[in-house]
């Protein structure tokens, strides 16, 4: 299959193809848009059922944090990457150094981090061969694991949901169901448990499950966390699982999650629309992370992180009267607004070099 064929092949800068035979490495690089800094987006390690799957994934995920980044107002682009193979039995040392060799390569126009497969212990793999590489702990001269920040700007979009669909932002005595309990959901929950909601959950791994125990969820299996009787569905797991099968069994009133890629194409946002459900698109809710490594990477005060991740909150919100203004769903409205600050972007850059 050709790239500049693919469906989501959207005017991407670079994408690059990577293969190290001594290593075992097959890698994917994709840069979206480096018109407001350099693209920065994680190293995904996954066991993709064909390369096909692989290259649409990198195509969408790069795209999306092009929009994040213009949406959580940072000075960087979008892109992203990712390994072919399974982390729990194939990922390696020498894997993860090649890789840091190929992003080098790019000459700062990538900026790596973790994402579902890899985590900050393997970015200071990866540091070791090149600089672009940020979300790395604080032993290793970073600002820590940005997954509680980015729950922090999932719980602030919840809010915001919850505030257009009910007249109130106080979560409290409603239910959320979770659909993935992993390093972000866990904080998740654990924010939403003290605010004072009550959970439903599910994750196939138990260990997961088990590091939330004390929160007393109602732990459902993976397939009917869709028809929870909750307010607020939150996906916290893999892309793709809102589509035409599972829309229809949503329960609430908030579509609101950590996960990337939730629909499973564009249109599934008219559909959520439709049943009067408010959606906040993914990039949007889930900057919070993003803010927290351009803060690193550049250098500036910790202290400032919070508060602008508090500010999901107001986006969310300029996001939904935003569709209303223009009649449309909430994806497309976001995508038209992170679309015109990009090219804002792309247009000052052109004033610069004239």
């Amino acid at each position: 299959m050709s790239v500049f064929s693919a469906p989501d092949y959207d005017d991407h800068e670079v994408v690059e193809f990577v293969r190290d035979t001594d290593s075992g490495l097959s890698a994917i690089i994709a840069i979206h848009s480096t018109a407001r800094g350099p693209a920065l987006g994680g190293c995904r390690m996954f066991p993709y059922a064909s390369e096909a799957d692989a290259i649409a994934d990198v195509l969408r995920l790069s795209r999306g944090m092009s929009y994040k980044a213009a949406m959580a107002d940072v000075a960087l682009g979008g892109g992203k990457s990712i390994i072919m193979g399974d982390a729990a039995t194939q990922k390696t040392e020498a894997m993860l150094l090649a890789m840091g060799r190929a992003i080098d390569q790019l000459q700062g126009r990538y900026i790596t981090g973790e994402d579902i497969g890899t985590r900050p212990a393997d970015m200071a793999v990866i540091r070791r061969e090149t600089r672009s590489v940020s979300c790395l702990e604080e032993e290793h001269g970073g600002y820590g694991d940005p997954a509680i920040l980015t729950a922090l700007g999932v719980f602030q979009s919840i809010r915001a949901g919850c505030q257009a669909a009910f007249e109130t932002s106080d979560i409290a005595g409603m239910s959320v169901a979770v659909q993935g309990v992993g390093n972000v959901g866990q904080h998740l929950c654990r924010m939403l448990a003290e605010a004072g909601a009550s959970l439903f959950v599910c994750d196939p791994v138990q260990d997961h499950l088990r590091a939330i125990s004390d929160l007393n969820p109602t732990v459902v299996a993976l397939d009917d966390i869709y028809a929870a009787e909750a307010q607020v569905f939150t996906p916290c797991a893999i892309g793709g699982t809102l589509n035409d099968d599972t829309i229809p069994l949503l329960k609430g009133r908030v579509v609101a999650g950590a996960a990337n890629n939730q629909l499973y194409r564009a249109h599934h946002a008219d559909a959520l629309a439709e049943r009067e459900i408010i959606y906040l698109p993914d990039y949007v809710a889930n900057g919070g992370g993003l803010i927290s490594c351009e803060a690193e990477w550049f250098g500036t005060d910790k202290n400032a992180i919070k508060p602008r991740v508090l500010k999901i909150f107001d986006t969310c919100l300029d996001v939904i009267e935003f569709a209303k203004e223009k009649n449309t769903n909430t994806g497309s409205a976001a995508d038209q607004l992170a679309v015109q600050k990009i090219l804002a972007a792309k247009q000052a850059n052109k004033t610069k070099q004239a």
